[in-house]
């Protein structure tokens, strides 16, 4: 965990405080594996109690982390910025060395034999991180819509991916998660909408957060809807004047929900029948990797 100094600081005890506190929040998140964004971080002071749902505190917590990071005190890894990443193409030092990665990362599509085919799609960028990793454990496509998806990504995703997969078939699962405001409720009508548009055959849409229910159960910070959403005074007959996001749940609570939706609709039985294929397949390109002079001697003589 790489705490470095660059910047000598002295720090009030109140604001040493708080530092202390936020890296008790880092350590349980990097527990169970996950990294926060600041406004993950923000909301888990919030519905602790530690800080009041307040514009200028989330900024106040901002500027008092960064300044702690460069004074060495906050772990730079431990906080992540999921809307601005550089993209790389990958290298590779030798043609041995791609064979060796390729039967580390060889995996098969282990949903080809299933009835049914799973995404899950989250509002925000800032929650790919963590949405994502629980996808990838679970072996199913997810998509950051970053808000109302855009009309290309749309029939994209209708087209190219789920009419191919009914004609194969398969049931579409498509898995929304969203804030509980009157934009993130009216998203979910808005995927299912243009997506019946699209497709000849229907799929199943499900909300699966933020839900009313959910509030009430978890207690994430409220704060104001936006009255100058267009949708506020439909959202506000139904739920009132308050809004909740989806920062403020647990990774675990997300993992929970995203777990018990997919396996509701998996095949274990062809899930392990796949997923010994495929460890029969990366063990054989495990063999070529080990043996890989063997092979250049072989290709050389040929």
């Amino acid at each position: 965990m790489p705490c470095i100094t660059y910047v000598h600081k002295d720090f009030q005890p109140k604001t040493m405080a708080l530092i202390e506190r936020a890296n008790a929040i880092i350590a349980e998140y990097q527990a169970q594996g996950y990294k926060l964004t600041l406004r993950q971080l923000y909301y888990q002071f919030v519905a602790r109690g530690l800080l009041a749902n307040v514009q200028r505190n989330y900024k106040r917590l901002g500027s008092i982390l960064s300044d702690a990071r460069l004074a060495g005190l906050v772990d730079w890894d431990a906080i992540e910025d999921r809307t601005r990443n550089l993209d790389r193409f990958p290298t590779w030092q030798s043609p041995e060395s791609i064979v060796e990665a390729v039967a580390q990362q060889f995996r098969l599509d282990l949903w080809a034999d299933q009835a049914n085919r799973v995404e899950v799609w989250v509002e925000k960028e800032a929650l790919a991180g963590v949405v994502g990793q629980i996808a990838e454990r679970l072996r199913i496509d997810c998509m950051a819509c970053r808000g109302y998806m855009s009309q290309s990504e749309m029939w994209d995703a209708a087209i190219r991916r789920f009419a191919d997969y009914q004609a194969h078939g398969q049931a579409i699962h498509l898995l929304h998660l969203g804030d509980h405001d009157p934009s993130g409720i009216d998203m979910t009508r808005d995927i299912g909408d243009r997506l019946a548009l699209f497709l000849d055959e229907p799929i199943s849409l499900t909300r699966l957060a933020l839900n009313m229910d959910q509030v009430e159960e978890h207690q994430p910070p409220p704060n104001p809807a936006k009255v100058t959403d267009s949708r506020y005074e439909g959202y506000a007959i139904l739920y009132g004047e308050e809004s909740w996001e989806l920062d403020a749940l647990e990774p675990t609570t997300l993992d929970a929900l995203i777990t018990g939706a997919v396996d509701a609709v998996r095949d274990d039985g062809l899930w392990e029948v796949s997923l010994q294929r495929e460890q029969e397949d990366r063990a054989r390109l495990r063999v070529v990797a080990d043996q890989w002079s063997e092979v250049c001697e072989f290709l050389d003589n040929t």
